[in-house]
């Protein structure tokens, strides 16, 4: 149990309270922790101001509650805890030491089966920044879910089908360009697809010749079929090495074309039990009845739409994994789409919860972004530039630094630096990403996590210091007991974000933190403390340090020593 949970548990025990409001108060001066008198008031059939101090005189003369708080206090109808600080810091580093990464993970979740899909790319186009932010969102909700004791499968699942893939495999084979360029093959789709799109809007006599290489893939046989072969897996091994360069992993990828076949299968199963049923000659999920309007399943010309794969997909991981939820994370234009997909296979007998996380468009300065016109700013370009901007901020800062470990520090401040700016925004949010802003050093950025984190560390290893005894009780300073406080607040936070589905509570809690730790830096001058106050501060300090690995860790960011 950690620190906090284990105050409530006390608080509840003195005064033979089943359940409590607890809440925290806004500044140290108001106390640690608060408790809302109102519900027990009006049990007791008392005014809540004067019970409220009826409970303070009473726990302020309990002999059990001195060793754990200073001062109780009544403010109104709340009660205001201050607890003692050396209670405070001996159980807060001792639980830090003691579980190190572990530290705000719990087991809330009893290791119930839960499957998060994301990073549904598409084949044969860019890999943009509005992924970015799906992917960000995907993985670190995923940690989430592990960090509070679920067992959590992340899978992707790629539509590697479709009239966009004919489009890039017609213009691959009109343009020479593509195939003469060192470029890796996988990027080179990407932009190959957006001109293709834009010569088949200048030129729609030619999309007929598009929807002739469409259905020789679907047919799977002939040279298109071939190419889309090979090209599918250049796009695969894109998709990889971004995921390897982000630290991204999933435990299975499902792609659309080892789905279609089931799918339609499963299509014909669901118009024998009514589900489906045919309508001008489409297939359709008639969802009138529960407000969700109608789903089209099948065109009437015969071509599969979205849900013939996302109904086989669904139904083959219900098969395969004991599931009690499973997520999708995919953008908020397709929240109707989803709320009937999830209706259908409620119909077909699927009871688990399903949940659709959504999130906000990415856009640029100058606007929305879109593949079909290459108004994107692409993975490559982001992280290029990005790059190009930290190497030399690095150098300059470490000219004593070879090139090979600027590399590698700027490389893995590029990467902080897009996910963070993906996360520090609740999903519901637009983001405006602009580069010159997020590769800033001060402020609400990753670089600024980073350099508090990297200072905090420089600070234990100058000093030679490693976990031993420490008198904590010699730290009375004020900063110090609020950063106290906040580090133990750190696993009601994971508990908080991984329930709302919400990584931008783990990334305030992150930079509020850093800020605590610079004033209380530019304020006490550690290392001229007396020796045992020194060994005390150095104690705290470590413990911080690892309480901001653990949370970079859940945003999937890499923690620099140095920088």
């Amino acid at each position: 149990m950690y620190l906090l949970d284990e105050v409530k548990k006390i608080i509840k025990e003195a005064l033979s309270l089943d359940r409590a409001n607890f809440t925290y108060p806004p500044n140290s001066s108001l106390g640690d922790l608060s408790l809302a008198c109102f519900e027990e008031a009006k049990r007791n059939q008392k005014n809540p101001i004067e019970f409220t101090i009826e409970l303070a005189f009473k726990l302020k003369n309990d002999e059990k509650l001195k060793k754990y708080f200073s001062d109780i206090k009544a403010a109104g109808p709340y009660l205001n805890f201050y607890i003692l600080p050396a209670y405070l810091s001996q159980e807060v580093v001792k639980k830090i030491r003691s579980l190190n990464q572990g530290y705000g993970q719990n087991d809330q979740g009893a290791n119930k089966q839960v499957m998060i899909e994301f990073s549904n790319g598409n084949t044969h186009k860019e890999y943009h920044v509005g992924h970015l932010r799906n992917i960000s969102y995907g993985d670190t909700v995923n940690r989430l879910l592990s960090a509070n004791g679920f067992t959590s499968i992340p899978v992707s699942y790629i539509n590697d089908f479709g009239i966009h893939v004919a489009k890039t495999i017609w213009n691959w084979q009109k343009s020479p360009k593509y195939k003469e360029s060192s470029e890796d093959k996988g990027y080179l789709l990407g932009k190959c697809y957006s001109e293709a799109s834009q010569l088949l809007t200048d030129n729609p006599d030619d999309k007929n010749e598009v929807v002739k290489i469409m259905k020789e893939v679907e047919s799977r046989a002939g040279k298109n079929y071939e190419l889309w072969q090979e090209t599918r897996q250049w796009s695969i091994n894109y998709f990889a090495s971004i995921y390897k360069e982000l630290g991204i992993k999933f435990q299975e990828t499902y792609y659309e074309n080892e789905v279609i076949d089931e799918g339609l299968k499963l299509v014909e199963q669901l118009k024998a039990k009514k589900i489906l049923r045919l309508s001008e000659g489409a297939i359709i999920a008639d969802l009138e009845e529960f407000g969700l309007g109608v789903l089209p399943v099948i065109r009437s010309d015969g071509t599969a739409l979205y849900p013939v794969a996302d109904l086989a997909l669904a139904t083959e991981k219900f098969k395969k994994y004991d599931l009690t939820r499973s997520i999708y994370v995919v953008d908020v234009r397709q929240s109707l789409y989803f709320k009937q997909l999830f209706k259908v296979l409620e119909l077909i007998g699927y009871k688990q919860p399903m949940v659709h996380l959504t999130y906000d468009f990415v856009t640029l300065p100058s606007g929305m972004m879109s593949s079909r016109t290459g108004n994107v700013i692409t993975y490559k370009f982001l992280r290029d530039k990005l790059f190009e901007k930290l190497f030399t901020e690095t150098s300059q800062r470490h000219q004593d630094w070879n090139k090979e470990k600027i590399a590698e520090v700027a490389l893995a401040l590029t990467i902080a630096t897009i996910k963070f700016e993906m996360l520090k925004v609740s999903a519901d949010k637009i983001i405006t990403f602009n580069i010159d802003e997020a590769a800033r050093f001060d402020g609400f950025t990753a670089c600024y996590l980073e350099y508090g984190y990297a200072r905090l560390k420089s600070v234990v290893r100058k000093a030679g210091f490693s976990f031993g005894f420490a008198d904590l009780s010699l730290l009375v300073e004020q900063r110090e007991k609020d950063l106290m406080i906040k580090m133990a607040k750190y696993p009601d936070v994971i508990a908080s974000a991984g329930e709302k589905y919400n990584p931008s509570e783990v990334a305030k809690y992150l930079f509020e933190l850093v800020q605590m730790f610079s004033d209380y830096y530019h304020e006490i001058n550690i290392m001229k403390s007396a020796p045992k106050v020194r060994r005390a501060r150095l104690a705290l300090i470590k413990s911080l340090a690892q309480v901001l690995d653990n949370g970079f860790r859940i945003l999937g960011i890499k923690a620099l020593d140095e920088m």
